[in-house]
C-alpha cells in the first residue's frame, strides 16, 4: 500500500480504500480509522470527507431488448435535517434504486429526495425514470399511475381472478430481489446512520452500489 508524503494526502487508490472503510464502519472519530493507513489525521481528513473522489456508479444508457428491471425506494436515515424530512419518526432521504431482475445488479440510483416524498414523486423527479427509459420495469403498489408493472389490486367486494392471483405471487417473488439488494447495501453502516451533510448520503449510495455489484459478480 502506498501513501503520499506529508501534506499531500493519500494516493488515489488508498483514498478510495479509506473512504470505503469509513462507509463500512461509519466511525465518527478519525483516530479510530486512520492508524491502518499510517497517515496523520490532517492527511486523512480531506479524503474521508470528500467521497466525490471515489469511483461511483455510472447508470447504463441502453439495455438489451428483453431486460426486466425492478425499482423500489429505500430510506437511509440522515442527520442533516436540511436535506431530509421525517418519515416513520426519523429523518431520511428517498433513494430510488433500479436493479436488473435477472442479474440482481444495481443499474441506477436516483438523486435523493426528502424521505416524506412518496415513491411516485421520487420516481419522476430523482432521474430514475429517465435512466430506465422505456425498459420494462416492475414496482410495488407504491408507484400507482407511473406506468410501471405493479401487482393487481383487489377492489372492495371483489375477488381477484386466478390468473391475477398467480401474477401477484410471481410479481412478489421477483420484486423481493430488490429488497435483498437493500439488505446487502445496508451492511455498509453509513446507510444506517449517515452523518454527512448535503449530498454525502447520495455519494455514499453511488459508491456502495458498484461495490455491491462487484461482490455479487465475484
Amino acid at each position: 500500500m502506498r501513501f503520499a508524503g506529508a501534506g499531500r494526502g493519500v494516493w488515489q487508490e488508498d483514498r478510495a480504500l479509506l473512504v470505503r472503510a469509513y462507509w463500512r464502519t461509519n466511525l465518527c472519530m478519525l483516530p479510530q480509522l486512520v492508524p491502518p493507513f499510517g497517515v496523520s489525521r490532517s492527511a486523512a481528513e480531506p479524503n474521508h470527507r470528500s467521497p466525490r473522489a471515489d469511483a461511483r456508479l455510472q447508470p447504463r444508457k441502453r439495455f438489451a431488448k428483453d431486460t426486466v428491471l425492478i425499482v423500489d425506494g429505500t430510506l437511509p436515515p440522515i442527520r442533516d435535517h436540511s436535506t431530509a424530512e421525517s418519515k416513520n419518526y426519523r429523518y431520511s432521504t428517498n433513494h430510488q434504486v433500479v436493479v436488473n431482475a435477472d442479474t440482481r445488479l444495481i443499474v441506477a440510483v436516483g438523486r435523493p429526495l426528502p424521505g416524506n416524498h412518496n415513491d411516485c414523486r421520487a420516481w419522476e423527479e430523482s432521474g430514475a425514470k429517465a435512466a430506465v427509459g422505456k425498459t420494462m420495469t416492475i414496482a410495488d403498489g407504491g408507484h400507482p399511475g407511473t406506468g410501471l408493472v405493479m401487482p393487481h389490486r383487489r377492489r372492495k367486494g371483489e375477488e381477484l381472478s386466478g390468473w391475477k392471483q398467480a401474477h401477484n405471487k410471481s410479481h412478489k417473488q421477483v420484486h423481493a430481489r430488490v429488497e435483498r439488494v437493500f439488505a446487502r447495501m445496508k451492511t455498509w453502516k453509513i446507510l444506517r446512520d449517515c452523518r454527512h451533510k448535503g449530498d454525502g448520503v447520495h455519494h455514499a449510495m453511488l459508491g456502495i452500489a458498484p461495490m455491491h455489484n462487484l461482490a455479487l459478480a465475484g
